[in-house]
């Protein structure tokens, strides 16, 4: 009997420091805000407001860039444009996301890309500054960031 009590108590306590370990354990990062606009001058594709879409799990982040003011310059298919988006990162350095996860755009539609793919660490504040797409390997458009990100930069 002393036995039982004894393997009893033991499992109880395994199963309490198990549930403790639980619940102080991190959880999945998010980011905030999750979703923000920022406008944009990109010449001849256009200018305007463009949505950012964040995620993030752990280190590894993505961006999904959507704009009505920004238009294919010509007809592109799936995965034929390669994105780059560069951020301000904590204020002094810039980090990168990029892709080519383009869905197919006819010449007029609205560009949209990714998701970019980046990395980050806990606590990285990052606003969009410039977009670089790169269609077909030859035609490249430049955009430039003329505000700053509404909400706010994104903190991972």
């Amino acid at each position: 009997m002393g036995r039982s009590r004894s393997a009893l108590a033991t499992a109880l306590g395994t199963a309490a420091l198990t549930a403790c370990a639980l619940a102080f354990a991190p959880g999945a990062a998010a980011v905030d805000p999750t979703t923000a606009t920022v406008t944009a001058d990109c010449g001849s594709a256009g200018a305007g407001e463009a949505t950012l879409v964040a995620t993030q799990d752990g280190t590894a982040a993505t961006i999904t860039l959507s704009s009505s003011a920004v238009k294919a310059p010509i007809d592109v298919g799936a995965g034929s444009v390669e994105t780059t988006l560069t951020l301000s990162k904590n204020g002094t350095d810039t980090a990168t996301f990029s892709g080519s996860s383009n869905p197919a755009m006819s010449a007029g539609d609205d560009v949209n890309s990714g998701p970019l793919d980046g990395t980050v660490a806990a606590g990285d504040v990052m606003e969009a500054k410039s977009l670089k797409l790169v269609i077909f390997g030859v035609i490249t458009v430049n955009c430039t960031a003329t505000s700053p990100q509404t909400p706010g930069p994104f903190t991972f």
